[in-house]
Order: structure tokens, then sequence, then C-alpha cells
């Protein structure tokens, strides 16, 4: 059983060592557990940050780009066995012509990466030589990996991968004829009742959204509004607010964007990467003796740091979301401590 005064103290004192920046917020069984907002979300303006303050997610909403696919093969556009080449008109010349839309989904196509966490660390590095001002559409991104040869064999192993998804988000975009961010706000954030939600432009973001701050160990920062795209797309880049990803979790879970099926189907176990977390299509899934401790999403980039999940036996859902580099990850394991 939670017991909401020792965890509300212990996520309290977190955030104040970790000079926590941003918003964390619990439910359970559909009654608000924690509700915290700290920090700037304009350091300058010394603007707080709200319950109701968008954020960055980065790679947190790549679940989005799966619910758009699943949508569509739930429209018979496709399925999730259709190879690449036979349902999107971009040639790849150096792929393999077998890949199929669940391995892109699932990390393991084998696809080369524009963003490789194997062998990089830093996203804002990719941006010293290429304006982040250009990259306003998906296939702005396709002159830096769509040459490419193959990263290993399709189906061969998990490898987490950015190009991927924006290849899924190109597919979306080809079968529906509009952009894959006009796309999930119509037919994910609209229905899911996520007002506050979009995919806004670095350089014209809406009233009570924070900026994301990168921090120098002199103590001093920057915005990191050239650290990463002016838009985001199908491999991350959304601004969200914390109630606006419990709507979706409530949207997706009652299965208002996609049938029982393939809902089902969305969290079950499809791959592993090597350190054995599984992942489902689009989500991270934590197994316990063979059942589904957690099902959750995460992001970080340049000034964003995010984490989500959604713990089914104890009917807890748990957003953390910050305009900093880090901070989700010892509050996410404080509420999991809790329930363990």
């Amino acid at each position: 059983m939670l017991d909401k005064a020792i965890l509300t103290e212990k996520v309290r004192e977190l955030m104040e060592e970790k000079d926590f920046s941003g918003v964390v917020l619990c439910k359970h069984n559909g009654q608000t557990l924690i509700q915290f907002a700290r920090g700037y979300a304009n350091r300058s303006d010394e603007r707080l940050n709200e319950v109701n303050t968008r954020f960055g997610i980065a790679s947190g909403c790549k679940l989005f780009t799966a619910v758009s696919i699943l949508q569509l093969v739930e429209q018979e556009k496709f399925s999730l066995k259709s190879r690449l080449k036979d349902v999107l008109n971009i040639p790849f010349s150096a792929w393999d012509p077998e890949i199929t839309i669940h391995q892109l989904l699932t990390h393991i196509s084998g696809v080369p990466d524009y963003f490789d966490e194997e062998v990089m660390d830093d996203f804002s590095e990719l941006w010293k030589d290429r304006p982040v001002y250009r990259m306003r559409q998906l296939r702005d991104f396709l002159p830096m990996f769509q040459h490419l040869p193959m990263k290993s064999a399709p189906g061969e192993r998990f490898h987490y991968n950015n190009a991927a998804f924006i290849v899924l988000g190109l597919v979306v975009e080809q079968h529906t004829g509009i952009s894959f961010t006009k796309y999930v706000e119509e037919h994910i954030f609209k229905r899911c009742g996520m007002v506050d939600s979009g995919y806004f432009l670095t350089d014209q973001l809406p009233r009570n959204t924070a900026i994301g701050y990168i921090d120098a160990e002199d103590g001093t920062w920057t915005s990191n509004i050239f650290s990463i795209p002016v838009q985001g797309g199908s491999d991350g880049g959304a601004y969200v607010t914390a109630p606006d990803i419990i709507r979706f979790w409530d949207a997706l879970l009652g299965h208002k964007l996609l049938g029982e099926e393939m809902t089902r189907d969305l969290l079950t176990p499809h791959a592993h990467d090597e350190d054995a977390e599984y992942y489902g299509l689009g989500i991270w899934l934590e197994l316990q003796e063979e059942e589904i401790f957690k099902c959750h999403v995460m992001g970080f980039d340049p000034g964003v740091s995010f984490m989500s999940g959604v713990y089914p036996k104890h009917g807890v859902q748990l957003v953390v979301i910050s305009n900093q580099e880090s901070g989700p990850y010892p509050v996410t394991l404080a509420v999991e401590e809790a329930l363990r």
C-alpha cells in the first residue's frame, strides 16, 4: 500500500537535493497522489514552472509514432509484416529489401542511424555543421542516413534507432497525405484531449512552455535552441504537459486510440536489448516474474529529460518531466521502490 505522506516527503527531498526543475505528477487509481512543480520555465524572467507548463519530451514521443502506424494497420493500409520497400516510395539503395514495418517499430531492422547511441553521446554535436533551423520536415533528415549501409541484418539484434522512426513517420505521411505532426495532433492529441500539446517550433514556442537548459560545470548555462531540431517529428521532439501525458495513458489503455487486440500487441514484448530490457511496439516494458511491472517511455535531449510509466498491477501512472538534462530518474526510482 502506498503511503502518500512518506512518498510525498521523499520526492520533495529528492527534488531539493537534485535542484530539480520540472513537474512530477503521480496518480493512483485515478486520484492525484503527488503533484509538484519546481524550478524556472524561463530563467531570465524567473518565470516558474507550473503543473500545466509544456515541456519537450525528446524520444518520449516515439510511442505516438507507433500508435500512428498501428492505427493505419487497423485501417488495413498495410500490415506489420509489410516490407518497407512496398509501403514507402523512397529509395534506400544500401538497405536490405526485406526490412519490415514490425522490425522498424521494434528496433531490430538493422538500418543505420543518424544519431547512433552506440558510438555517439552528444546529440548537439550533430548540429554544429548542419543548421538546426533547416530541420523542419522528416525528409530533411534523409541525407544523414539514407545512403549509409546496414548496421546489421534485419532481425539479428536490438539496436535503438532514431532513423527507423523517421522512416516510420514518412510511411505515415505517404499513407495519409498530411504531415506526420498534423496527423498526430489530429488523431492522437485531439482524441485524447491533449489540448496543450503539440509539435511546436523552438523559435515560436507558445506561452507557458519551458525553455530547455544546458548547464555547464562552471555554473553557466545556455538554452537548447541551437542543440535540437527546430521542429520535432516521428523520432521525438513534441511538447506536452504532465496532465496531457496522463490523458494519453488513459486513452491508450482505454482503447480510445487502438482496438483491444492492437493495444495488447503494442504492450507485448517483441524484442530486448543486451541488458534484458524488453520492448513492445514503440514502448519499453519491464517484467517482474514474467508479468508486466511497468510500461514506460523516456526521452533525453540537450535541455530535456522525461520519464513516464504505467504500473498496471498497482493502478499507478507517473510523469516526471524536466527542462534540464537530468532529474527524472531518482524521482522515478523512489516511486518504484514504494511499489516493490
